[in-house]
Order: C-alpha cells, then sequence, then structure tokens
C-alpha cells in the first residue's frame, strides 16, 4: 500500500511537471510560428527565468507553489496554493520576478553587445520591456503585489497607466488584466487600515516600507531606462 501510495505522488509530481513543460513547448511552437523558432525559445526562456523567480522566492518564504504555467500570448504565472502570511512575504515573491528576470535581460543585452547579435538584443529588449510592463502599481500585476506593502490605495495609481497603454496600443490582453484587477481595486476602495485583518496583514516596520519602495522605484527607473534606450538601437539598426 506504501509503495502504492508512493507511485502515485510520483505519478502527481511527474504529471506537474509534464504539464508544465508541455505548456511551455506549446508556448515556443506558437511563437515560432509568428516570430521564428530561435526568437520564440529565448523569449519563452526568458519568462521562465521571471516566473522562477517567483518559484524561488515563493518556495524559500516556505509557501506551496505551483510549476509555471505557460499560455502564448498571455504569458506565465505559478500558482500559489496557500497566500502569503503578510504584505511583506507577498512583495518578496512579487519583486522575485521581475527582478531575476531583469537578470536574464540584461545577459542578453550583455551578450548582444559583445556579440553583434541583433536577436539577442531583440531578446534583451523583449526581457526589459516584459518585467517593466509587470511593474504597474495595480493587483494582479508585480507590481501591484510590491506596492500593497506600502497600502493597497496605491494600486489607483496603476489605472491611468492602464488605460494609457490601451490608448497606445489596444490589447485583449490589457482587457483581461483590466477586468482582473476590477476586484483588487474594490477591495483597495474599501480598504480601512484599522480593521483587525488588514492590520495583521499590512502592519510592516517603516524601514520594511521603505527597502521595498527603494527596490521598485530602483527597479522601475532602470528598466525605463533599459527599455527606451534599447528601442532606440534597435530604430537605428533598423534605420541603417
Amino acid at each position: 500500500m506504501g509503495k502504492l501510495l508512493l507511485l502515485l505522488l510520483g505519478g502527481l509530481k511527474l504529471g506537474k511537471v509534464l504539464m508544465s513543460s508541455g505548456s511551455m513547448l506549446l508556448s515556443i511552437a506558437v511563437y515560432a510560428a509568428f516570430y521564428g523558432w530561435r526568437f520564440a525559445a529565448g523569449f519563452v526562456v526568458l519568462l521562465f527565468v521571471h516566473e522562477g523567480g517567483h518559484y524561488l522566492a515563493a518556495r524559500r518564504r516556505g509557501l506551496d507553489v505551483s510549476l509555471p504555467t505557460f499560455v502564448p500570448f498571455v504569458g506565465a504565472w505559478i500558482q500559489l496554493k496557500e497566500l502569503p502570511h503578510d504584505a511583506e512575504t507577498e512583495a518578496y515573491v512579487g519583486l522575485a520576478g521581475p527582478l531575476l528576470g531583469t537578470v536574464a535581460a540584461l545577459a542578453c543585452y550583455f551578450a548582444a553587445r559583445h556579440t553583434d547579435n541583433s536577436l539577442l538584443l531583440v531578446l534583451s529588449y523583449a526581457g526589459f520591456f516584459l518585467n517593466l510592463f509587470n511593474l504597474i502599481p495595480l493587483s494582479p500585476f508585480d507590481g501591484g503585489r510590491i506596492t500593497a506593502v506600502l497600502s493597497p490605495r496605491i494600486w489607483f495609481a496603476g489605472v491611468p497607466v492602464l488605460i494609457a497603454l490601451f490608448l497606445y496600443r489596444p490589447s485583449p490582453l490589457l482587457i483581461v488584466m483590466a477586468i482582473l484587477a476590477l476586484p483588487q481595486l474594490k477591495r483597495a476602495w474599501n480598504y480601512d487600515p484599522r480593521a483587525p485583518e488588514n492590520v495583521r496583514y499590512y502592519e510592516v516596520a517603516a524601514s520594511v516600507k521603505y527597502t521595498y519602495a527603494f527596490y521598485y522605484l530602483g527597479l522601475l527607473v532602470f528598466l525605463s531606462l533599459m527599455t527606451f534606450g534599447v528601442h532606440d538601437m534597435l530604430t537605428a539598426i533598423h534605420r541603417g
């Protein structure tokens, strides 16, 4: 009986690995049909590294978390099977994805400059933009999870950003994200910092809040500079 149970548990774990890797390969195949397999493989690896940051951070904080799931033209995500115990833990897990994703984009950037490889430069731009996009201070974006350690009401600052992005470049993905954000905005609107459940979850030392604010703003500025800088480089290459 014990051996059977172990086999079943092993099968479940293997099934999760196969589902994650299968969705990853499917994403590569779909992206390859539009952009070529080299870009597709590189882009999905960047997504994997980003989600890997969340996964490792969640595991480090003792949270039960799934392997990344990939959906073409939507992205990838991990599923937390238990909620973080406090806002600092949520911010820690939220920050880890863009942070590790930025490191991967930087690796592509330096490799591109060293080898004069335009594909790597395109991938670095995609990586910088992907992580910058995820820093929108609105839940369920990573930026919303990070800034919640300061106050959920900061999420309202992300609304004009999302609207501006949609006006600049309409996308079904932005509509989906807006729909997902509505319950979070309602929660922020009704947020009472004195409520016992909010005190337990959001009461964090001021030094911790300042630390996350520093990391968030620093990463935001850096990714903005790199995204626009690499975009200008690609534009110059295209014109040349």
